[in-house]
């Protein structure tokens, strides 16, 4: 051939703009399934060159609709290959989320499904007639966890794959167990009460008086102790009042459906506060007035689907439910909403340096601004107006009006 070479012909590659189409899961109907053959076997592969004839079934357990059951079975063999999406590979940690794209070169439409289980099924040969453990279902072949080796594996889970936060709350949580299962139980018990129940008796205690308002000193020569923010918000509180704190640290906006306007408003004081534990201060009055509202929503007919999805701390959806008294039809009583009310009030005053604007606040707990004077000076407030703008100030001693009741006949 001497030195003229052969030109190798490239295949063209294949260019399509097509419209991509999402399919969500339905549950009257099964998705596709994925299985693969570890062993090597090839059902493409045989000595005619065809495609071998499978038989294929799907099992449901009758129990828990979510377990599936493959079984692929070569026709004429005594071996089937056999794969579940609960057992063997399948329990292992996954970090991905799979789904299954069909392209019709016709219409020019790429459809995204979703496989089942979101799991690629292992299919292990297994002899007929042998498999009668395997086929059984796996809770019954081994023992359940224990409560204490569930413990360790969610621990050690929440260290490899979760957030700062979420590993900080663990791990008070975890040395919380270890005191109690060393047998100084009370030790345990003085850490839990202080961390959850203490400031909530304190609550208690002050809300038993007629003012039902958050605990206050009438001897306070400055507004900041007129209130004292130690007796409403308890040490143990702060470390799950980092959320606010943390998405400003990693520079995310806050989505104002997510946040009441008060908060949402005001989230550029945390861009100008340079004080790390002022700016950490101020993020955790935001977020407690944030569950706060959420709070009143969920327990509320007017705002229950704001609240819908909002996540509450343990250790403030305890002291909330116990302080606000919810009962068993789930809404606030009467009296616990002005509770509620004036806490939230009490807390805006702290976030504005006593001089609030209640037009943010009152939008978010759902009350005209003006209905919304009242409750101000009943915490023995005072409402100025400058330029046009009614600003709530804290005078201090606190004045409280006087209460006025009816005269009985």
């Amino acid at each position: 051939m001497g030195e003229s070479t052969k030109k190798k012909t490239k295949k063209k590659k294949e260019t399509h703009t097509v419209a991509m189409e999402t399919i969500a899961e339905n549950s009257n109907n099964i998705s596709p399934i994925v299985g693969y053959f570890p062993s090597g076997y090839d059902p493409l592969r045989n000595n005619n060159g065809g495609v071998e004839e499978l038989s294929t079934k799907l099992y449901r357990n009758a129990k828990r609709h979510n377990r599936l059951q493959l079984v692929v079975s070569p026709n004429g063999s005594q071996v089937d290959f056999v794969g579940t999406n609960y057992s063997g590979e399948a329990t292992s940690a996954q970090l991905c989320t799979y789904s299954l794209g069909i392209l019709d070169k016709e219409t020019q439409t790429l459809k995204i499904v979703p496989i089942a289980a979101n799991k690629i099924i292992r299919l292990e040969p297994r002899v007929r007639g042998l498999e009668v453990q395997e086929t059984e279902d796996p809770d019954t072949a081994k023992q359940e966890l224990t409560a204490e080796e569930r413990n360790d594996k969610m621990r050690e889970l929440t260290q490899a794959y979760s957030s700062k936060k979420s590993i900080r709350q663990a791990r008070k949580l975890h040395s919380l167990r270890q005191q109690e299962d060393t047998g100084n139980q009370e030790e345990f018990d003085r850490n839990i009460a202080g961390a959850i129940n203490k400031e909530a008796l304190e609550v208690a205690v002050a809300t038993d008086s007629a003012r039902n308002i958050p605990p206050h000193d009438l001897d306070a020569t400055i507004p900041q102790l007129a209130y004292p923010l130690d007796r409403i918000i308890s040490k143990g509180e702060w470390d799950f009042l980092l959320d606010i704190f943390e998405l400003t640290e990693a520079g995310a906006e806050m989505t104002p459906d997510l946040y009441p306007s008060f908060v949402y408003n005001r989230s550029y004081k945390l861009e100008h506060t340079q004080d790390e534990d002022e700016k950490k201060r101020l993020a955790g009055i935001f977020s407690f007035i944030t569950h706060l509202v959420k709070f009143k929503d969920k327990h509320s007919m007017d705002g229950v689907s704001s609240a819908k999805h909002h996540k509450f701390p343990g250790i403030l959806s305890q002291k909330f439910t116990s302080m606000f008294s919810i009962s068993d039809s789930k809404r606030l009583p009467e009296e616990k909403l002005t509770l509620l009310i004036n806490y939230v009030l009490v807390l805006t005053l702290f976030a504005d340096d006593f001089r609030s604007d209640p037009s943010d606040i009152a939008k978010d707990l759902r009350i005209n601004a003006v209905a919304l004077r009242p409750f101000y000076e009943y915490l023995g407030c005072k409402l100025v107006r400058e330029k046009n703008v009614v600003l709530a100030t804290l005078p201090v001693p606190l004045v409280f009006p006087s209460v006025r009741r009816k005269r009985r006949r």
